[in-house]
């Protein structure tokens, strides 16, 4: 089932069932008209939505319409919780050490855990706003997943259980210190059921693609680096208190074991110039740039539909 919650001049928008190909959508309206519903009543509401996803890709959704990506807010516009856990300690160290910072051994050993504010988190193709004194603008392509309802201290072989949802997201960075933007996710959620071999034991055989100006920055398999799978990641957030029912929890930017087979972000890139001995080249965001993400199934499909946005400033 694929699900997005497109604009309606509220703050949570309107409930959309989207066709497996990303063509056709039809409002949920009669069964639910927000997704956070959905998620606190998942187990009556959800197969409602599954036989209008049924009767929509058989071509007899009565109400059917266009679907229209740029009318897409995030899918979970509110989230009671949005937390990213660093699923990638290849990258983060390779980070690390061109800062001059020896990574800690806990980095391995447990997943380190970064909270955000997940209230007005942005659409796949609302403009990103960064401050203009900010000057190390920088962007963070994962994944993520919703949950139900968790309690504290659940293991994570069945902190997967509580995986309701799928998402591709974009988690924006500014300057040490500096507040950055919210993050950004792709118009379309999607259960693991419907993503089939690709939801493997907790990871997404997905590649996830960044181009930056419309050039190829990194094309990369989001489940080689994954040290942790999301059962652990889950875990790992509600080791000492329990997830509400609309959780966002992220992997972290995605990286490679090894940098030859690309950087997962600008802050990456510009660590393996420097661990190969020159001044980095590698410039950071400038206002007017654009991003696009996408991840990409075996068979060439994008679950999801991606992530394009532009690059402005704080009231330009």
């Amino acid at each position: 089932m694929k699900l997005a919650t497109l604009k309606d001049g509220s703050r949570d928008g309107q409930l959309a069932v989207v066709s497996r190909d990303l063509k056709q959508a039809h409002f949920a309206t009669g069964i639910a008209t927000r997704l956070q519903q959905v998620l606190d009543d998942w187990n009556f509401v959800s197969p409602q939505l599954e036989d209008l996803y049924t009767a929509l890709n058989h071509g007899k959704a009565r109400h059917a319409f266009a679907f229209d990506t740029r009318q897409c807010m995030a899918p979970l516009p509110r989230a009671c919780h949005w937390v990213q856990v660093g699923a990638y300690p290849d990258a983060a160290e390779r980070v690390l050490r061109s800062l001059g910072v020896e990574p800690p051994a806990t980095l391995r050993e447990a997943p380190p855990v970064l909270a955000a504010a997940g209230d007005g988190l942005l659409g796949a193709h609302d403009e990103v706003e960064f401050a203009a004194a900010s000057t190390r603008r920088d962007f963070g392509p994962q994944l993520a997943v919703v949950t139900g309802d968790v309690t504290a201290g659940t293991p994570a072989d069945r902190a997967l259980d509580g995986v309701r949802l799928v998402l591709l997201a974009n988690a924006w960075r500014g300057d040490d210190g500096d507040a950055a933007p919210p993050a950004a996710f792709a118009p379309v959620a999607v259960t693991p059921e419907e993503l089939g071999e690709a939801w493997r034991g907790g990871k997404l055989a997905l590649t996830v693609e960044t181009r930056l100006d419309g050039r190829r920055f990194a094309r990369l398999d989001a489940a080689a680096g994954m040290r942790w799978h999301f059962g652990r990641l889950i875990a790992r957030v509600a080791a000492t208190r329990g997830l509400g029912a609309g959780a966002i929890v992220g992997s972290g930017t995605i990286g490679a074991k090894d940098i030859a087979d690309g950087a997962g972000c600008l802050a990456e890139r510009r660590a393996a110039e420097a661990a190969a001995g020159t001044e980095p080249t590698t410039t950071w965001l400038a206002t007017g740039s654009t991003l696009r993400v996408e991840a990409f199934a075996a068979d060439g499909s994008s679950p999801f539909g991606a992530i394009e946005q532009r690059v402005s400033e704080i009231g330009e």
